[in-house]
Formats: structure tokens, C-alpha cells, sequence
């Protein structure tokens, strides 16, 4: 077996990331990443579910549109906090840890809310079920990112971005089968109730290992090693005497991201994270109603949701091979362009085969590119902030996944018609695609 060792490893004290620009990607690679993948895939079904089942929700609690659109709410709302925490966290006990103590809590939280006598029992532990979520959330990224080697690190990190589409699949799946069956095999509690035993993925996540990068940054060298030996199948070796290190900034503080070297990152990052999250989520989680405003039954509107997560699917395919090649910015660039001209396209649909076929063209580039921004925001950072600081921009996600709902909920109870609601939106896609072009490429470099 040829053993690649580089010379770098000769030198006293070398940076970690530069064992992973010769590192082979292995089997360990793939196992590791269908790991995440699931649990990227748990997150994404765990976040569309409650879309899916409002309106049962909404018939046995006699909720109005805007309690609706608070409880569809709720889980980001406690992403915020959550977030927050478990990106500290992350950067602390280590991302796998963290992994799978948010999954365990989020099952029990999620197994417990499927018995809410009520409306305010079911938003509040939506909201914990939020907050348990958040150390998903905020490492699962970073995490791969970290396990990765160089070449191959933006093709495979987008294709983990794919788990969302198969989420809401699984979601959309759950839903037809269960929905209007009888007794306690059916209904929306039942439904949310087989969502919360994925919370026992956590038991596969602790077969993988622990990210060579904390491990180095913590100063735990010599495990560092061995899991770098493993995720190449012992191709790539570090001598013996050779100390591994990460860029020294203070490991897991929010302020670090607030310096100077960093503000002008985590500002823009931000605006990034809000606008396009915003672009995206305040369409879909209104596009049921939405599309009855343009005649569609319902049962037509779920499979035009359907569609959309299929359409995405060829979108993450695409960008995963793009970005290895032209770079995370140009790439990015493209598909949010195209997904907002494809957008106010679709928002004036004047037939229902534009509308199918604007939203398959806005399906594929919006989720692309949500695709690449995942890899490439997961970059930027050094190891020992990297936690905290994609936890404050997916933060800002969250914080648009809140408002968008309950915005788009009022603006549509003032009248506002299909083309003013969906153009309003598209808006914060506009945002998104100028503020991309002062974000630093992060392509062929080394984590830090």
C-alpha cells in the first residue's frame, strides 16, 4: 500500500489543514458523509413537517392564519437561542458530541410535543424542539468540512446540502401515508411523533470520528493524528514528532468573530444568511395558499411542493460540480442570479405551465446555490470559531425563517395578490446576490 507522507510532516510544527491537500478520499469519507447526510436529512423533515400538517393542527385547535403561521415559526424561533448555544458548545466538547446531544434531546422534545393538549403546549415545545435541533444545526457543516480533504471538500459538502429536498420528500411521504388514517396510527400526532424516533441516528452518528481539527486545537495532537491516519485509510501519515495546530485565535468566544479581523466576515455573512434565507423560506412556507390564489386545489399544492424538492435535487448535483471548478463565489453568483430572475418570473405566472415551469427553474438554482453557501460558509472561519461563527449566521437564518412567516402571513391578509407577495420577496434575493460579491473565495484553500 503506498503510503503518501509529505514533507510537511518532517517540519516540528505544521498546520493540520495541510495534511488534507493529498489526503485520497476513502470509504471512511463516504461513511462519514452519509452519516451527516441523515441527519441533515432529520433536519430538514423535522423543520417541513409542521408545514405539512398545519392545517389538521390548525382544524382541531381552531387556530387563526396568524397562530398558524407563529407555530410554523416556532421551531426556528428556538433555533436562535439554540444555535447560539450549541455553536459555543460545538467549539468546546467537540462537534460530534454535540451532535448527538442535540439529536437525543430533540427525539424527546419531539416524542413529548406529539401529546400537546393544546395550542400553547404545542408551540412551547415546538420552540425546545427548536432550541434541542440547533447543535445539529450549527455543527453539522463545520463538522464535514473538517473531516474532508481539500479537492474534494466543496463537490462533497454540496452534496450533503442535498439531504434537504430528501428531507421534505420524507416529510411530504409521512404526511400522505398517515394523515387521514384513523386512531393512533394516524393524525398529525402520530406523524409527529415517527419524526422524533429519528432522534435515534444519534446512536450512528457516535460510530464516526471526532474532527482532527478540534481534536489539534484542543491541543489532543496525537488523536488528531490517528483519526487523520484513519480518514485515509493510512495513506497519509504525520510523523511521530511532528505538533499539529489550528489558527490561534480563543477557542469557542462569539467576540473573536466581532474583532477587526473578522467583522467585515461576519457582517456580511450575516446579511447573506438573513436575506437569502428569507428569499427562500418566506415562499415556500406560504406557497400552499399562495397557489390557491391561482387556482390550485390543496392536494394539487402539496405535489407542486413535491416538485419543487425533486427540481432541487439536479440543482445540488450540478453546483457540487461546478464549484470544484469555477469557485464557490462565481458559482454562487450564478445560480442566486438566475434563481431571482426565474422568481419574479414565477411570479407572474400567467398559466399553470409557467408556473410549474418557473418554480422547477427557481427550485434548482435557489437550492444550487443554498448548496454552495453552505460549503462556502462553512470556510471562512478559523477551526476554533468556526462553531461559533456559522452558528451566528445560521442564526440569522433563523431569524428570517421566524419573520418570514408571520410577514408574508400579514401582508397576504392585507390582500396583497400572487405577483406583489411573490416579487417581495424575491427581493431579499437581490440583496443576497450583490452582498455575495464582497465575500473572500475560499476554493483549493486549507481550513484554518
Amino acid at each position: 500500500m503506498e503510503v503518501v507522507a509529505s514533507a510537511k510532516s518532517q517540519e516540528k510544527t505544521v498546520e493540520v489543514g495541510t495534511f488534507f491537500e493529498d489526503m485520497p478520499f476513502t470509504k471512511k469519507h463516504r461513511f462519514v458523509g452519509v452519516a451527516l447526510f441523515m441527519a441533515f436529512v432529520i433536519e430538514a423533515w423535522e423543520m417541513m413537517i409542521i408545514i405539512m400538517i398545519s392545517g389538521a393542527i390548525a382544524a382541531e385547535f381552531s387556530l387563526t392564519p396568524v397562530q398558524v403561521g407563529s407555530l410554523i415559526g416556532a421551531i426556528f424561533l428556538g433555533m436562535i437561542p439554540g444555535t447560539y448555544v450549541w455553536g459555543i458548545v460545538g467549539d468546546k466538547i467537540g462537534r460530534k458530541k454535540t451532535i448527538i446531544y442535540s439529536l437525543l434531546l430533540y427525539g424527546v422534545v419531539s416524542a413529548v410535543s406529539a401529546f400537546s393538549p393544546n395550542y400553547e403546549t404545542l408551540y412551547t415545545l415546538r420552540l425546545l424542539s427548536g432550541f434541542s435541533l440547533g447543535g445539529v444545526l450549527a455543527c453539522i457543516f463545520p463538522y464535514y468540512e473538517e473531516m474532508l480533504p481539500v479537492k474534494q471538500r466543496g463537490k462533497a459538502a454540496v452534496f450533503l446540502s442535498a439531504g434537504w429536498p430528501i428531507g421534505t420528500l420524507i416529510a411530504l411521504g409521512i404526511t400522505s401515508l398517515l394523515m387521514n388514517l384513523d386512531g393512533v396510527l394516524g393524525g398529525w400526532r402520530a406523524i409527529i411523533f415517527i419524526s422524533s424516533l429519528a432522534g435515534f441516528w444519534a446512536f450512528v452518528i457516535r460510530k464516526i470520528p471526532e474532527s482532527p481539527y478540534w481534536l489539534a486545537g484542543k491541543g489532543r495532537t496525537d488523536e488528531a493524528k490517528q483519526i487523520i491516519s484513519e480518514l485515509s485509510e493510512g495513506k497519509t501519515v504525520v510523523s511521530q514528532g511532528t505538533e499539529l495546530y489550528v489558527s490561534k485565535v480563543k477557542q469557542g468566544s462569539i467576540f473573536e468573530i466581532f474583532k477587526t479581523k473578522m467583522i467585515k466576515t461576519t457582517a456580511l455573512q450575516t446579511i447573506v444568511n438573513f436575506c437569502f434565507s428569507f428569499g427562500y423560506w418566506g415562499l415556500y412556507t406560504w406557497i400552499p395558499t399562495l397557489l390557491q390564489q391561482k387556482g390550485l386545489s390543496m392536494g394539487q399544492s402539496l405535489g407542486f411542493v413535491a416538485l419543487s424538492a425533486v427540481a432541487q435535487i439536479p440543482g445540488y448535483i450540478v453546483a457540487a460540480h461546478l464549484t470544484s471548478k469555477y469557485g464557490r463565489k462565481k458559482v454562487m453568483f450564478a445560480f442566486v442570479l438566475f434563481a431571482s430572475i426565474f422568481g419574479f418570473a414565477f411570479a407572474y405566472s400567467s398559466s399553470v405551465f409557467q408556473l410549474y415551469a418557473f418554480n422547477f427553474a427557481l427550485g434548482f438554482f435557489s437550492l444550487g446555490a443554498w448548496g454552495v453557501w453552505n460549503t462556502w460558509f462553512g470556510e471562512i472561519y478559523p477551526t476554533n470559531v468556526r462553531g461559533v461563527g456559522y452558528s451566528w449566521g445560521v442564526g440569522g437564518q433563523r431569524w428570517a425563517n421566524t419573520v418570514a412567516p408571520s410577514l408574508i402571513g400579514f401582508v397576504i391578509g392585507l390582500g396583497w395578490v400572487f405577483g406583489a407577495t411573490v416579487s417581495f420577496i424575491q427581493v431579499f434575493m437581490v440583496i443576497t446576490l450583490i452582498t455575495i460579491l464582497f465575500i473572500r473565495e475560499t476554493e483549493g484553500e486549507i481550513l484554518h
